[in-house]
């Protein structure tokens, strides 16, 4: 896939559909590997969520299977955090416009709040997932 990318899009894709890989669909097309392994600790993690929601806490299998959840979130922030902080002339020379009128024009303030926001989830769920994996493997 060639043409023009958006860093704002690709940041903030990142960050609302990181989890499904919709950031690398955009990029680099649906068949983009990497954007395909995305979805598959993100539903293992909501598969231990909803067991555990089902079946309370003392579910071994619902431990096992959250942290993938946590750890998917903090690769999508991470990919958002990347691409937000990646120097416009970068940008350009990966995803180069057609003709000067498709040019993008220099990188506003919009990707650099995506990777703010980006910071903040993405180290709450980190954090959230190595506490939660570590109370259960010390219990």
């Amino acid at each position: 896939m060639s043409g023009a990318r958006s860093k704002t899009a690709a940041t903030w894709l990142a960050i609302v559909g990181g989890v499904l890989g919709l950031h690398r669909f955009y990029l680099h097309g649906l068949r983009d590997p990497a954007g395909w392994l995305f979805p598959l600790p993100t539903l293992v993690g909501w598969v231990g969520v909803q067991r555990m929601q089902s079946l309370g806490q003392d579910d071994m299998l619902s431990w096992l299977l959250i942290p993938f959840g946590g750890l998917a979130v903090s690769a999508a922030m991470l990919s958002a955090i990347l691409i937000g902080l990646t120097p416009d002339d970068k940008w350009a020379a990966r995803y180069p416009a057609g003709d000067a009128a498709e040019a993008p024009a220099t990188t506003a303030w919009a990707p650099i709040f995506g990777v703010v926001l980006a910071l903040l989830i993405g180290g709450a769920a980190l954090m959230g997932t190595i506490a939660f994996g570590g109370q259960k493997y010390f219990e």
